[in-house]
C-alpha cells in the first residue's frame, strides 16, 4: 500500500519542474510537457486531495484547506461524506490502526506515569513475533507441574503403551483445537481478548459467556494446581522438615500431608495474590526466568537419559521379597550385618521387629523373605522397557511390587499398612490417569491470549501454537518411552520417591544433579501459578465489561490504572477452594473439565462457521476442515466423560445454568455470531417446510396479530391486551404486535422508532414474547389493512387478529374510529382469519393476578370452526385462569329438542377431551317489545342526525373556501402595478375573470377507505368543480333548504323492520347472557358479522353495544372459516 504514481513531464527535460506539490503526490509540468505516470515508491500518505496555491484548480482559497472533501472530483458525494467517508480516508485509518496491548502493559505504563511530571507516552505498535509472542509462552504454559511430578508415575502405573495412548489422545485433542482456533484467529483482526473474544464472537453471548466463565474457572483451578505443585515440591523434596503437621504413624502420613498442603498453600496463595496486586509488571519480567527453568530442566532430563546408556546413576532400591521399601529410616538394605565378627541387627530390622534382638518377634513376611537390592535406574540398554510395557493398576493401599522377584506370601497381611512399604495412595485406573494428565497439554491459548501484543496475530498464532503443540507432543512421547526404558517399574510407580530416599523420581534421572529438576520445577510451578493469578482476573474483567452477565459487572471495576482488584479477590477465593481440596490428583480432573469444555466450543465454533458458509468466514489459515473440528469436539466430549463422568456432568450443568441465565437476564448483544447464523438457517428451513401445506387441525393454534392503539405519547393505550395475549399464548406460537401511525415514513421515522421501543418495553413488562411492527400510513385504515395482509413470513403467518373494542365510538363525532373497526372485521373475514375483540379490556386480569373460583362462560350460538371451545382450554393453561371452570351455553329455539341437544353437546365435549359444564338455554318466541321498537327508532334517528351534521360541516367548508378564494382574487387585483397596464385588454380581462372564480377541489387521496368502497354503488364522482359567486349562493341556499327538510323528516321517520328484528335479537340474547353469566370472570360470545350493505355500519355497532350491555369482561369471537378443533387423535 506504500506505492503510488506521480505525474512528471517528458519532452522539456532540461526545464525545472515545480516541486511545490511534490509532497502532496503530484507535480505540475511546464507548458508543452507530456505528462506520464511514473511509478514511485515514496511512502504513500493517501493524499488529502486538497489543492495548494500552485494547484491547477481555479478559485482556490486557503479556507478550502480545512475541508477534507471540498474538491471538484467528488462533489457528487459531498453530502454523504459524514456517513460514508472517502476510501483514501478509510485506508489511512486502517493503516494507522494500532491494537492496544493486552495483559498488563497498559497497567505498567499507568504505574510508571505516577508523579507530578507525568508525560503521556506514545502508544507503541505491537512488536512481538511468532517465537517470543506465541511459541515460547505456549511452551511455558504447556510444560509444567504434571510433567515433573506425575508423568513418571503415570508411565509406571499405565505402562508405556497405555501412556502413549493417553498422550496421543490428549495431544490430538489440543492439536485439532489449535487448528480450529487458528482458523478463527485468522478470520479478521483479533483484538485483545484472546480465546474468550474468539469464542464469544463466534458462538454468541450466551455460549461465549458460559464458555468464558468455564475457561476462567479452569484458569483459576490451574492456579490452585500450580500452587499445590509448588508446595508438594517444597515440603516433599526441598525442606521436608518444614512440615507443620507430622504423622506419628504411617497410616496418618497422607492426612498430615494434606493439612500441610492446605496451610502452606493458603499462605502461598496470599503471597502470590499480593505480588500480582502490587507489582504485576515484575511477574511479566520474571516470565523469561521461569521459562528458562522449564527449558533447562527438560534439557537436564534428556542429558541424564543419554548418560544412562553408558553410565547409569547409582540409586539402589531395597526390596523385601518383591515389595518395595521406603528407605527413609535406614541406610543399608540388610536385616543383619557382621560387626567385629558379631551379628547385629540393622535399622531395617527394628522397623519390622519389636526389638533389636535377634530373638525378637518380627513381622511374618519379614521373616519369610529376604531383602534384595536392585538399581532404580538400570539405563537405556538394560532391557527394562519390556517390564514397563503394560500397566499395573490397583486399589488404594496396594503395595508396589516387583513381579519378577521371588516372594513367600504371609498368612497375616493385616499389619502391612503399618510397615514401611511403598503403596498406592489412591485407587488407580485408566480414566483417572487421563484426567490427571490432561492439564499437562493445556496452555495452548497462551498465544491467542497475547493477540494484542503480536505484530501479525493472523500469522503468528497458527504457526506458533501448532509448533508449540508439536514440540510438546514430541517431548511427552519421547519422555514416556525414555522413562519406561530407563527407570525400574517399582520406582516409576513410587509417586513421591519414597524408595529413593525421598528424591523426585524424574530428578534422579537428570544430569548433573537431581536438584536441577527440583529447583527448576519449583520455579516453573511458581511462575505458572503467578501467570494464572494474573490472567484469570483479567479474563473475568473482560467478561464483566462485556455486560452479558449482570451480576458480574462489579468485577469489571478495579484500580485507577485498570487493575482488576475485585476480580483478583474472587479469583483468590475460588483458588482457595482448590487449595482446600489439597490433592493435586483431585484438582487436576476439575480443571480438565473446564478446559475441555472450552476446547469443545472452540471446535464447534469453527465447524459451525464453516458449515454455515457465512460471508464473513474467510480465514487466512487454510488447513482446516469442518470434519476435523467435529472430530476435535467429539474427542473433547469423550475425554470429559472418560476422565470423570460426574465432573463432566457438573461442568456441563454449570455451563448450562450460565447459558440460561445470560439468555434470561443478560444484555442482548449482536456480535454476528455463528449461533445467530445457525438460527437463521434453521428458521429459513422451517419456514420453507411450513410453506408446503397449511397446518393440520390437530396442530392449529392461534398465531396472533395484536392490533394496538397508541396514545399521543406513542405509549400503549391498553397494556392489558398484551397481558391477555400472554395468558392465551403461554409463550407458544407466533405473536406479532402491530400498530399504525398516520403520516409518511419519511416524516414519522423517529416516531415509529419511539413507538416500537415503547411497545417492546410494554411487551417485556407484560412478558409477551413475540415481534413488534409499527408502520406509518396515510390513514389508520390502510395501515391496519397492510398489517393484516403482510404481517408474518411464509408459513409463519398469523391466523388470528386480536384487538380492543372501540369504547369511545359513541362519544366521538368522528366516525373514522368505528368505521375502521368494522372494516377490520370485514378484512379479517375476507382473509379467512379469526378475530378476537376484547371489550372492557382494561378490567382484564394482569399476569400477576390469580383468579379464584369462578367460571369462563362460552355462549355458543353459531358454529364457526370450534374456536370458542379451544380458547377457554388455552386460557386455563395459564396460572391466572387455572382455577376457573368452563361452562358452555348453547341457544335452542322452540323447534329444537333441548334435552337431546344437551346430551349431544356433552358427548361432543367428551370426545374433544374438554371438561366443561353444559347448559342449553331456550329462546322463546315473543313479540317485539315497545322498548326494542323505541331503541331502534332512536338509533336510526341518531344516525340520520349525524349524517345531517356531516352535510352541514361540508357546507361550511365550501363557504369558507369560497370566501378565501375571493379575498385572494381581490388582493391580486389591488397589487397590480402600472406596468401591467401596458398589457393587452383581452388578456387582462381573461385574467380577472379567472381570478374571480372560487375553486373547490376534492382530493381523492384523502377520502376514507370506506368511502372508496362505496363508489361502485354511487354515481360519478365530481373530481374538480369550479364555482362562481352566483352559483355558490344558489347552491348554498338549496343545501340549507334540504338540510332543514331533512331535520323535519327525522322526527317523522319510522324504523326499518330489519333493524327492529336485529335489535330484538340483541336485546333478548343480552337478557339471557346477563342473567346467566353476569358474575363470570370472562364471557366468550360469537361475534355477528357486519352487514353487507355498508349503509348500516353504524347500526351494527349499536347492535353489538346492546348485545354486550351489562357484561364486564367479554371476548367476541369470530372464526376464520376452518375447523380448529377435532375429536380425532
Amino acid at each position: 500500500m506504500s506505492d503510488r504514481f506521480v505525474v512528471v513531464p517528458v519532452g522539456q527535460g532540461n526545464e525545472q519542474c515545480s516541486e511545490s506539490e511534490g509532497a502532496e503526490g503530484y507535480t505540475i509540468e511546464p507548458q508543452d510537457a507530456v505528462p506520464v505516470l511514473e511509478y514511485s515508491r515514496e511512502p504513500n500518505r493517501y493524499g488529502d486531495g486538497m489543492p495548494k496555491e500552485s494547484s491547477p484548480f481555479i478559485n482556490n482559497t486557503d479556507n478550502d484547506k480545512g475541508n477534507l472533501y471540498d474538491g471538484k472530483n467528488m462533489a457528487l458525494f459531498e453530502e454523504e461524506m459524514d456517513s460514508n467517508p472517502m476510501v483514501s480516508s478509510l485506508l489511512n485509518k486502517l493503516a494507522n490502526y494500532t491494537n492496544l496491548t493486552q495483559g498488563v502493559k497498559e497497567h505498567e505504563e499507568a504505574d510508571d506515569d505516577e508523579g507530578p511530571a507525568k508525560t503521556k507516552k506514545p502508544v507503541k505498535s505491537p512488536a512481538l513475533g511468532t517465537l517470543i509472542g506465541v511459541y515460547l509462552p505456549c511452551l511455558q504454559n504447556i510444560l509444567g507441574v504434571i510433567l515433573f511430578l506425575r508423568l513418571t508415575w503415570i508411565v509406571g502405573t499405565a505402562g508405556i503403551m497405555e501412556s502413549l495412548a493417553i498422550v496421543v489422545m490428549t495431544c490430538s485433542c489440543t492439536m485439532l483445537t489449535a487448528i480450529s482456533m487458528s482458523a478463527i484467529a485468522t478470520n479478521g483482526v483479533v483484538p485483545a481478548g484472546g480465546s474468550y473474544y474468539m469464542i464469544s464472537r463466534s458462538l454468541g453471548p450466551e455460549f461465549g459467556g458460559a464458555v468464558g466463565l468455564c475457561f476462567y474457572l479452569g484458569t483459576t483451578f490451574a492456579g490452585s494446581m500450580y500452587i499445590l505443585g509448588t508446595i508438594e515440591i517444597l515440603l516433599t523434596y526441598i525442606v521436608p522438615s518444614a512440615a507443620i503437621f507430622k504423622a506419628e504413624k504411617k497410616e496418618d502420613e497422607a492426612e498430615a500431608l494434606l493439612n500441610n498442603m492446605r496451610v502452606y498453600g493458603t499462605c502461598c496463595l496470599t503471597l502470590m495474590s499480593l505480588v500480582v496486586f502490587v507489582g504485576v509488571k515484575y511477574v511479566n519480567k520474571l516470565a523469561l526466568v521461569f521459562l528458562a527453568c522449564v527449558i533447562l530442566s527438560i534439557l537436564a532430563i534428556y542429558a541424564g537419559v543419554i548418560k544412562t546408556a553408558f553410565e547409569p546413576p547409582d540409586f539402589p532400591i531395597c526390596l523385601l521379597g518383591n515389595r518395595t521399601l521406603q528407605n527413609h529410616n535406614f541406610d543399608q538394605c540388610l536385616k543383619t550385618m557382621e560387626v567385629d565378627n558379631v551379628t547385629v541387627t540393622t535399622k531395617l530390622w527394628s522397623l519390622f521387629c519389636d526389638s533389636p534382638d535377634l530373638n525378637a518377634t518380627c513381622n511374618e513376611y519379614f521373616t519369610l523373605n529376604n531383602v534384595t537390592v536392585i538399581q532404580g535406574i538400570p539405563g537405556l540398554t538394560s532391557g527394562v522397557i519390556r517390564d514397563n510395557i503394560w500397566g499395573d493398576y490397583g486399589p488404594n493401599g496396594m503395595l508396589v511390587e516387583n513381579k519378577h522377584q521371588a516372594s513367600e506370601p504371609a498368612a497375616d497381611t493385616s499389619q502391612d499398612i503399618y510397615m514401611p512399604y511403598v503403596a498406592n495412595d489412591i485407587t488407580t485406573f485408566f480414566t483417572l490417569l487421563v484426567g490427571i494428565y490432561f492439564p499437562s497439554v493445556t496452555g495452548i491459548m497462551a498465544g491467542s491470549n497475547r493477540s494484542g501484543d503480536l505484530r501479525d496475530a493472523q500469522k503468528s498464532i497458527p504457526i506458533g501454537t501448532i509448533m508449540a503443540i508439536a514440540t510438546t507432543t514430541f517431548i511427552y512421547i519421547s519422555s514416556v518411552i525414555l522413562f519406561g526404558a530407563c527407570i525400574e517399574g517399582v520406582v516409576l510407580r513410587d509417586k513421591f520417591g519414597d524408595s529413593v530416599k525421598g528424591n523426585l523420581v524424574i530428578g534422579i534421572l537428570a544430569w548433573p544433579s537431581p536438584w536441577v529438576i527440583v529447583i527448576g520445577s519449583f520455579f516453573s510451578c511458581c511462575g505458572a501459578g503467578l501467570q494464572s493469578l494474573t490472567g484469570a482476573p483479567r479474563l473475568l474483567q473482560a467478561i464483566a465489561r462485556d455486560g452479558i452477565v449482570p451480576f458480574l459487572q462489579v468485577f469489571g471495576h478495579g484500580k485507577a490504572n485498570g487493575e482488576p482488584t475485585w476480580a483478583l479477590l474472587l479469583t483468590g477465593g475460588i483458588c482457595e477452594i482448590g487449595i482446600l481440596i489439597a490433592s493435586l490428583d483431585a484438582v487436576a480432573p476439575i480443571l480438565s473439565m473446564f478446559f475441555l469444555m472450552c476446547y469443545l466450543f472452540v471446535n464447534l465454533a469453527c465447524a459451525l462457521q464453516t458449515l454455515l458458509r457465512t460471508p464473513n468466514w474467510r480465514p487466512r489459515f487454510k488447513f482446516y476442515h469442518w470434519a476435523l473440528s467435529f472430530l476435535g469436539a467429539s474427542l473433547c466430549l469423550s475425554l470429559m466423560f472418560i476422565s470423570s463422568w460426574y465432573y463432566a456432568l457438573v461442568a456441563m450443568l454449570i455451563a448450562g445454568c450460565i447459558y440460561k441465565y445470560i439468555e434470561y437476564r443478560g444484555a442482548e448483544k449482536e456480535w454476528g455470531d455463528g449461533i445467530n447464523g445457525l438460527s437463521l438457517n434453521a428458521a429459513r428451513y422451517a419456514l420453507i417446510r411450513l410453506e408446503e401445506a397449511p397446518p393440520h387441525t390437530k396442530n392449529w393454534r392461534p398465531q396472533m396479530l395484536l392490533l394496538l392503539n397508541l396514545d399521543s405519547d406513542h405509549a400503549v393505550k391498553h397494556p392489558r391486551l398484551l397481558s391477555f395475549c400472554t395468558q392465551l399464548k403461554a409463550g407458544k406460537g407466533l405473536t406479532i404486535v402491530g400498530s399504525v401511525l398516520e403520516g409518511t415514513y419519511m416524516t414519522k421515522e423517529a416516531e415509529v422508532k419511539k413507538a416500537e421501543q415503547n411497545i417492546k418495553s410494554s411487551m417485556t413488562t407484560e412478558r409477551t414474547k413475540g415481534f413488534c411492527h409499527v408502520v406509518a400510513s396515510s390513514n389508520l385504515r390502510d395501515g391496519f389493512s397492510h398489517l393484516i395482509q403482510t404481517a408474518g413470513l411464509g408459513g409463519m403467518k398469523h391466523n388470528t387478529v386480536l384487538m380492543a373494542w372501540p369504547g369511545t365510538w359513541k362519544q366521538s363525532n368522528d366516525p373514522v374510529s368505528w368505521k375502521n373497526f368494522i372494516e377490520t372485521v370485514r378484512e379479517t373475514t375476507a382473509a379467512h382469519q379469526a378475530l378476537l375483540v376484547a371489550k372492557n379490556v382494561d378490567s382484564f386480569p394482569t399476569n400477576a393476578d390469580r383468579l379464584g373460583q369462578g367460571t369462563i362462560d362460552v355462549w355458543w350460538v353459531v358454529h364457526d370452526g370450534g374456536l370458542l371451545m379451544l380458547l377457554p382450554f388455552l386460557l386455563r393453561q395459564h396460572k391466572v385462569w387455572r382455577k376457573c371452570k368452563m361452562r358452555i351455553f348453547t341457544v335452542a329455539n322452540m323447534d329444537d329438542n333441548s334435552i337431546q341437544m344437551k346430551k349431544d353437546l356433552q358427548m361432543f365435549l367428551y370426545h374433544l377431551r374438554l371438561d366443561a359444564e353444559v347448559e342449553v338455554v331456550e329462546m322463546h318466541d315473543s313479540d317485539i317489545s315497545a322498548f326494542t321498537y323505541e331503541k331502534t327508532l332512536v338509533m336510526e334517528q341518531r344516525s340520520q342526525m349525524l349524517k345531517q351534521m356531516q352535510l352541514s360541516r361540508t357546507e361550511r367548508e365550501r363557504e369558507i373556501q369560497s370566501i378565501t378564494d375571493s379575498s385572494r382574487s381581490s388582493i391580486r387585483r389591488n397589487n397590480q402595478t402600472g406596468a401591467a397596464g401596458s398589457e393587452s385588454g383581452p388578456s387582462r380581462e381573461l385574467e380577472d375573470t379567472q381570478e374571480d372564480e372560487a375553486q373547490l377541489i376534492h382530493d381523492r387521496n384523502t377520502a376514507s377507505h370506506a368511502a372508496l368502497n362505496d363508489k361502485a354503488d354511487a354515481g360519478p364522482d365530481r373530481v374538480h368543480m369550479t364555482w362562481t359567486k352566483d352559483k355558490f349562493l344558489t347552491e348554498r341556499n338549496r343545501n340549507r333548504a334540504e338540510a332543514s327538510m331533512g331535520v323535519r323528516d327525522i322526527f317523522n321517520m319510522k324504523p326499518n323492520q330489519s333493524n327492529v328484528r336485529r335489535m330484538h335479537t340483541a336485546v333478548k340474547l343480552n337478557e339471557v347472557v346477563v342473567n346467566k353469566s353476569q358474575g363470570a370472570h370472562l364471557v366468550l360470545l360469537n361475534m355477528p358479522g357486519p352487514p353487507k350493505n355498508r349503509g348500516g355500519d353504524e347500526n351494527y355497532m349499536e347492535f353489538l353495544e346492546v348485545l354486550l350491555e351489562g357484561l364486564n369482561r367479554v371476548l367476541l369471537v369470530r372464526g376464520g372459516g376452518r375447523e380448529v378443533i377435532t375429536i380425532y387423535s
